[in-house]
């Protein structure tokens, strides 16, 4: 069987599991947040943190949750961090220096996972365990939430109100979240990924020698860091330690854990708003980009020109040869167009346009799926952007979901849309031009520049894979970076939440033979390109300076 055949089967099976999972999933997160039911463990923590889940919010409310929850948390791993060397269970690891603490406390709870460290170098069990995989749990179950309070605002009328914040967390994690990490958790020790607490002790090699291996609570922490769309590693492999992602199955097997809340949220966003059309809608739009980015990322890395790609059989540079070009090809296009950045390849070696390929998927906003949350309300912004668009075209008030596009709707929309562009060439610009950063870059010419942009897209949209020949490990990029994932997580945040709240208030206007049939696939067409366009009017000008121009000159 050719290595091309090979990843279609793959691609058709995880289609198949998607596919089975979607209905009982999406349906399952429906009824979760629309319940009014507490589950006693549920209502512990409640009563532990002091929350009354019952209260009804209005946006100004659940953003105050939203960003009080994410502070807490971001102190507490970066206090978590700075006190290491004084923990037990620490594994003899020293402190973390306070510039890469920072870093990684606002990488873990913006849901970006960005590491300017080698987990197993420089992280002892608790830090692993008590800061990064508790935020990965409830980094995704925020971005689930802020994604609900904006159903709510489609769904409701007549009033402000879009649930309780910590109703939605708890929910989130405890239904959610949980439940499928211990099933997969289970199906990774079968397949060989460790679980364990043992201390550091030295392995022999293949070929001679000795070297130093630390094991660890692995299995748990990688179904999270997929399902919950983090990225973190507990390697610095990452997705390519065999300790973590043992063979092609379990490869797969965490594609499928990137994707499957993402898609199965837009049949909670159908029941939610009592439109399943709409989601199927939603959903195809999200499925035609993931595809096609897949097409294009397989034409580029299996079409490379030269005899060491005819004999290699495309680009392998890079790639491990349990997955092949396929199978790490299948789960790049995944990894960028959610915001999970777990790797099990290194971009870095892609060819040029395979390596553009991977930042176009995060720059068109990590929508097709997107994240855990993130990349509904993400879509959804867009489709509000695309109906505008519409209107406009037919000289008609827009509508969407029996809601009116008005003038502030679209100001927030727009909003959100600009903010992450603007960090990430702001800061690409400024590390540019001062003289220390660039001592940081491996490579000089197109590469060079393109591992500069690929870091700050990586940071602002929140996903946390990175072109390996950049030496990030700096006070200039720890802060930088960390500065846009926080902005890039929380400031979209703000807008969305007050365009649910926008939303909710209004009055719903019945449908007329002249309102956009936005379930149908005429608007999913209309949708793609607008999503097409608005990254291409933004970032082809550096797309340009670097992976178009290392790809057409190879």
């Amino acid at each position: 069987m050719s290595p091309a055949v090979a990843a279609v089967l793959q691609l058709l099976a995880l289609i198949a599991a998607l596919a089975l999972a979607y209905r009982p999933l999406g349906d399952h997160m429906a009824r979760v947040y629309s319940s009014d039911r507490h589950l006693r463990v549920e209502k512990w923590i409640y009563k532990a943190i002091g929350a009354d889940p019952h209260t009804e919010m209005r946006w100004p409310a659940y953003l105050r949750g939203v960003l009080a929850f994410s502070a807490v948390s971001l102190l507490f791993l970066y206090l978590l961090q700075r006190l290491q060397g004084s923990l037990p269970g620490s594994l003899g690891f020293a402190s973390i220096d306070p510039d890469q603490a920072f870093n990684t406390a606002a990488s873990f709870v913006a849901n970006t996972n960005w590491q300017s460290y080698a987990g197993e170098q420089a992280m002892g069990h608790v830090v692993q365990t008590a800061g990064l995989a508790v935020q990965n749990f409830v980094s995704a179950a925020v971005g689930i939430a802020v994604a609900v309070a904006l159903v709510r605002g489609f769904a409701r009328s007549r009033t402000g109100e879009l649930g309780n914040f910590w109703a939605d967390l708890v929910r989130g994690t405890v239904r959610v979240l949980l439940p499928i990490s211990v099933v997969g958790a289970l199906v990774l020790v079968a397949c060989g990924a460790i679980q364990n607490f043992s201390g550091i002790h030295e392995v022999g090699q293949f070929l001679g020698g000795h070297q130093q291996m630390n094991g660890g609570a692995v299995a748990s922490q990688e179904v999270i860091k997929e399902l919950g769309t983090n990225g973190g590693g507990y390697f610095n492999a990452n997705s390519a330690h065999p300790f973590e992602n043992p063979d092609g199955f379990t490869n797969l097997f965490e594609i499928f854990l990137i994707l499957v809340i993402p898609f199965a949220l837009t049949r909670t966003f159908g029941r939610l708003t009592g439109s399943l059309k709409q989601g199927y809608a939603i959903l195809g739009t999200m499925a035609v980009i993931w595809i096609g980015f897949t097409v294009l990322m397989w034409a580029a890395e299996f079409g490379g020109h030269g005899r060491a790609f005819e004999l290699a059989g495309g680009a392998l540079e890079g790639k491990e040869t349990r997955f092949g070009i396929g199978g790490s090809s299948l789960f790049a296009v995944a990894t960028t167009l959610t915001s999970t950045g777990a790797v099990d390849s290194f971009h870095s070696s892609y060819t040029g346009l395979g390596g553009g390929l991977t930042m176009l998927g995060m720059q068109l906003g990590e929508i097709a799926p997107g994240g855990v949350g993130s990349g509904l309300y993400g879509m959804l912004i867009m489709a509000v952007i695309a109906v505008f668009l519409a209107g406009l075209m037919v000289g008609r008030t827009p509508e969407f979901l029996g809601k009116k596009i008005g003038t502030r709707e679209i100001k927030l929309a727009a909003c959100y849309i600009l903010v992450t562009p603007a960090l990430v060439l702001c800061f690409t610009a400024a590390s540019l031009v001062l003289p220390t950063p660039p001592h940081s870059m491996l490579n000089s010419g197109a590469h060079g520049f393109s591992e500069i942009l690929y870091a700050y897209t990586s940071g602002a949209n929140n996903n946390g894979s990175a072109f390996a020949g950049l030496s990030a490990d700096t006070p200039w990029f720890n802060t930088t970076i960390g500065l846009a994932m926080l902005l890039g997580r929380f400031v979209p945040m703000v807008f969305v939440l007050a365009l649910a709240g926008s939303l909710a208030e209004q009055q719903p206007v019945p449908k007329t033979a002249g309102t956009l049939r936005t379930e149908k696939p005429l608007f999913s067409g209309l949708l793609v390109g607008t999503i097409l366009i608005v990254a291409g009017l933004t970032y082809f000008p550096a797309l340009a300076l670097g992976p178009l121009a290392e790809g057409l000159a190879s």
